[in-house]
């Protein structure tokens, strides 16, 4: 059931994805139904509604992706990282949350669905410190402003910061510069999403 919808909502964006990786996403999604009951992980309750809110509002970001290392600040239950990290096994995503039981839930997601290529980590996003990356992407996380000054320690030299927003009208910042706003189209989600990449 849920994978008919899965594949039919992939069917709508110019994302080819693989028979496993649909595999991944479904069994992601049971994993956050399972966990969510206990955790409270996310607000949506439904995994029909996962599908559309969470999934595929993430995995339509992955054209935009530049570079191999990626950090997802703020990640919650791993989103948009579980996703993106499902769908570019060529990519490396650090996935960074403050709260102990997410973090949790996300080494249980890495160990069922064999992610080798995402490192759940505990930490305050000032905090961490330990390397640079290609990209810092952020949903949900905080205003732009915020997001910008809390996290301008992340990327490296040609990184960017990849910004998930509802709207685009958040100011940016001196000493940081706009390349590109993106509308992004979520198959069945009747709300406003635009990609922020800045530099």
């Amino acid at each position: 059931m849920l994978r008919k919808k899965l594949s039919n909502l992939i069917d709508q964006t110019d994302l080819s994805i693989s028979e496993q990786q649909k595999d991944q996403l479904i069994h992601y999604v049971t994993l956050l139904d399972k966990w969510n009951k206990a955790y409270n992980l996310t607000a949506v309750r439904d995994p029909n509604e996962m599908l559309v809110k969470h999934i595929m509002d993430s995995l339509v970001v992955s054209p935009y992706l530049v570079g191999k290392t990626f950090i997802d600040v703020g990640t919650g239950p791993g989103l948009p990282g579980i996703p993106l990290a499902i769908i570019n096994p060529d990519k490396q995503f650090d996935l960074v949350d403050s709260l102990g039981k997410r973090v949790r839930f996300l080494k249980q997601v890495q160990f069922e669905l064999k992610l080798p290529n995402i490192n759940p980590i505990q930490s305050r996003i000032e905090e961490y410190t330990q390397k640079q990356f290609d990209g810092v992407i952020s949903r949900a996380f905080a205003s732009l402003q915020d997001m910008l000054n809390w996290c301008k320690h992340l990327p490296n030299d040609q990184g960017s910061f990849y910004a998930l927003k509802a709207n685009d009208l958040d100011p940016i910042p001196e000493g940081f510069t706009l390349k590109q706003t993106v509308k992004l189209t979520v198959p069945q989600l009747d709300a406003q999403r635009c990609l922020v990449i800045i530099q």
